[in-house]
């Protein structure tokens, strides 16, 4: 497996980052906060990107995407994280986008994957509750059956872009016990469908997030996203592939607080000497350019084994999201703390990366979490 990019990627990672040096510098990620906006994002912006071809990059050729793969998304999503753009790549098109492609019916394709690529539909997956950490098939949300129809009855939280979103996939139970992997069933259910209501949140990092409560939400047979009890392995496996994409924003956040942090050290002046001369900061850069590199091979194999379809790609998952979890909180605390008082402050943009730093490690499972996973796996 070789870990560079291809002449295609670099020419893709060139446009994307002049693109987002352009259009999303992380002066619009405060702007947006100080407005208190409600959706967290751009639509006009989303819509740009699409029209670059980069919302539809994993979408099928027939439904009007690129069929690329997600090494290629990966090099996007990383000039994205440089500057925190918060469009909604996770929810629609890793989460909701992959769901669909891989499971959903041919109806269900054709009605969202061509309004997903041209960037006209937002849609996400709830999937996450209460009490369930980060475990999948931990699925208390229940759907019974009332005729031919399903009522589902539940609530989910952290449902990212939720508050935005036109449909929800939602896990819901129906047969088993409450953590059992199998009897897990994935519904299609618009946001307008009566007993669905939507509690708009914000997280730590100001990304738009959302409690989602069915309360008696009644859906139609045709609703059903893949195989009645067998939806857990398609929500994994998108999960899977969305992490890797988080793993990829996380690097761009690494790499951009690195570098600031360095261009701080070469600039500042105390003692009557540059700071970046003093011998204990070398070794803390050197330190983290050593977990930045650690890191992006880590995301570079993910991405390679989950287009190749790798019998370890879960395996390098977890390494993945593991190193950049830990290498984004090193980064981000070091960043503030070489800083001095000023990174301290609102008013510099260095928390921005602490608090995202936060936030990424807590989505799609922590790197003790995915240490234990990855542990499981190799039989530990």
């Amino acid at each position: 497996m070789e870990l560079v990019l291809t002449e295609d990627q670099e020419l893709l990672s060139t446009t994307a980052h002049d693109f987002v040096r352009q259009h999303s510098p992380l002066s619009r990620v405060r702007a947006l906060r100080d407005a208190g906006d409600s959706l967290g994002f751009s639509p006009d912006l989303w819509k740009q990107m699409a029209e670059l071809g980069w919302v539809g990059i994993l979408i099928p050729e027939e439904y009007g995407g690129a069929a690329m793969g997600l090494a290629d998304l990966a090099v996007v999503l990383e000039a994205l994280g440089r500057t925190l753009a918060p469009e909604p790549f996770l929810s629609t098109v890793l989460l909701s986008g992959q769901l669909l492609t891989t499971a959903g019916s041919t109806a269900q394709k054709a009605a969202w994957l061509p309004s997903i690529a041209t960037g006209e539909r937002i849609l996400t997956v709830a999937q996450q509750e209460a009490r369930s950490r980060y475990d999948l098939h931990k699925v208390t949300t229940k759907a019974e059956r009332q005729g031919e129809s399903w009522v589902v009855s539940g609530e989910k939280i952290q449902v990212l872009d939720g508050n935005a979103a036109e449909a929800f996939i939602v896990s819901a139970r129906t047969a088993g016990a409450a953590n059992n992997p199998h009897g897990i069933t994935l519904f299609l259910v618009p946001r307008d469908t009566p007993g669905l209501s939507v509690t708009p949140q914000h997280r730590v990092d100001y990304r738009a997030a959302a409690l989602v409560s069915f309360n008696g939400v009644k859906v139609s047979p045709e609703q059903v996203v893949g195989a009645v009890d067998n939806g857990y392995a398609p929500l994994s496996s998108a999960v899977d592939w969305a992490t890797v994409g988080l793993c990829a924003e996380m690097l761009g956040g690494i790499s951009q607080i690195f570098d600031m942090t360095m261009e701080y050290l070469k600039t500042r002046v105390q003692f009557g000497a540059i700071i970046g001369t003093f011998q204990a900061l070398k070794h803390r850069a050197a330190k983290l350019f050593m977990e930045i590199e650690l890191a992006r091979s880590t995301v570079m194999a993910a991405a390679r084994a989950a287009d190749a379809g790798t019998a370890d790609f879960t395996q390098l998952v977890c390494l993945a999201k593991a190193r950049c979890s830990d290498a984004y909180i090193l980064a981000a605390n070091e960043g503030v703390q070489m800083h001095g008082g000023i990174g301290m402050t609102d008013e510099h943009d260095a928390g921005f990366y602490l608090k995202r730093a936060r936030a990424t490690e807590m989505t799609f499972g922590d790197a003790s979490w995915h240490r234990q996973r990855w542990a499981g796996l190799q039989g530990y």
